[in-house]
């Protein structure tokens, strides 16, 4: 007897899932994870899945790696947690002296948090607070692209450009001024322009760096960046960075700031930082903004702001070690070949099918667009669920079936992806 449907019914009983319509759940034959090894998730019948959204893109390195479970196993020895609100704690301070060498922000700072819309939610508020503390009155709006995604929280819901049955909370979003998507040639012309324009009552420009993941891999050239950039400099606008999706490697280089030729004055990380072990994020701050904030205890410049579970010893030490890894093993340049060998299948393989409407990779974030004739027939969901039946773990966005496999995928399991996509392209898009 197979105990997925079991397990199934349980969880139904008593979990809610994110982004899920609960009344369907079980009807959407969803796997049930025993346990991982490797590149593969274990359900509860001992099926086998590579897992090719990295567990919704968090995941570098692989399951149960060793050094990172020994990381964690040491800091358990230590003490799993204590608090970073007027405290600190000695693997904290070491993560953040490690990420400080690495990340593209002047003299860094970091404050912790739990995941990407909370660093992100924690960077509004910091270049909001920012103005207010210099003094400068009317430094109020933000500026975002279309197509943006920043995460689930008001602050994110508002700066992110709709989308994902987010409609509904329309009246507790608040406004911002919003440049063209990615896909207009002439976006970030326009951006600065509006920049230029409205200096005056911008707090902070935000973006993402080279890709909108959650906008169905949506991407720009790497250079046109710099024009934003430049016009932050120039009309003193703070530039955000929102890093959640693309840091950690996860575009060929440990950061996509560095391939845009970007230098942001506060940058979101998350995701891939503790390498899809732990909830952690952060929010990355330059010498000139974390400045603005002192004075004397207790002053107004204070920021009043702070997560009980901030800096977490436990995804602090695997964090450490995760990014010493990314370095010893080379990961970067696994990141690079195997993105070549991707680009080769899917140009061959992917993009001449007739229901393939786009084939967009960065790195190792990808997907591929769908065609389907008509609305409603959910292609990209009936696509992902074929190649799950064929032990390929895929999630859509829309019918936009991404491809975000763990930074150490090889090329056979690359082979294996874009085999079972090829049949349930197949058997769906008939």
């Amino acid at each position: 007897m197979d105990e997925a449907p079991v397990w199934a019914k349980r969880d139904a009983a008593v979990v809610w899932h994110g982004f899920t319509q609960m009344s369907s759940f079980t009807e959407s034959t969803p796997i049930v994870v025993e346990g991982a090894e490797g590149h593969e998730l274990i359900d509860v019948d001992g099926k086998r899945y590579l897992d090719a959204i990295s567990s919704l893109w968090v995941n570098t390195l692989g399951h149960r790696v060793p050094e990172l479970d020994e990381a964690l196993r040491e800091q358990l020895d230590r003490g799993a947690h204590s608090t970073m609100l007027g405290n600190s704690n000695q693997i904290v301070v070491e993560l953040a002296e490690a990420l400080a060498s690495r990340v593209p922000v002047d003299d860094p700072h970091f404050l912790f948090a739990g995941d990407g819309a909370s660093a992100v939610e924690q960077a509004l508020k910091i270049a909001f607070q920012f103005w207010v503390n210099l003094g400068v009155e009317g430094r109020t709006t933000f500026l975002a692209f279309g197509g943006a995604y920043h995460g689930d929280t008001i602050g994110a819901l508002s700066v992110g450009d709709g989308g994902f049955g987010t409609n509904v909370f329309d009246p507790l979003r608040f406004p911002v001024l919003r440049a063209p998507q990615f896909a207009d040639p002439e976006c970030f012309t326009t951006a600065a322009r509006m920049v230029a324009e409205h200096a005056h009552e911008l707090a902070a420009v935000i973006v993402e760096p080279l890709v909108q993941a959650a906008a169905g891999m949506q991407s720009a050239p790497a250079e046109s960046f710099r024009v934003l950039g430049d016009a932050c400099r120039e009309h003193d606008v703070l530039l955000i960075c929102d890093e959640v999706a693309t840091g950690f490697g996860r575009t060929g280089t440990l950061f996509a700031s560095e391939q845009c030729g970007l230098t942001p004055d506060l940058m979101a990380i998350g995701k891939g930082l503790t390498a899809g072990y732990l909830p952690q994020s952060a929010t990355v701050a330059s010498g000139r903004v974390f400045d603005a904030f002192l004075g004397p205890d207790l002053s107004d410049k204070t920021l009043y702001h702070g997560h009980s579970y901030s800096g977490n010893a436990l995804a602090c030490a695997v964090a450490l070690r995760h990014i010493e890894l990314i370095e010893s093993r080379d990961v970067l340049a696994n990141v690079c070949a195997r993105s070549e060998e991707l680009r080769a299948l899917l140009d061959e393989r992917i993009a001449p099918l007739a229901a393939v409407r786009e084939v967009r990779l960065h790195g190792l974030m990808g997907g591929v667009e769908l065609a389907p004739p008509e609305e409603d027939l959910k292609w990209g969901r009936r696509v992902c669920a074929a190649a799950v039946r064929r032990g390929v773990l895929l999630r859509p966005i829309g019918d936009v079936v991404v491809l975000m496999p763990p930074l150490t995928i090889t090329p056979p399991e690359l082979t294996r992806i874009v085999d079972a996509l090829v049949a349930s392209i197949a058997e769906v898009c008939r």
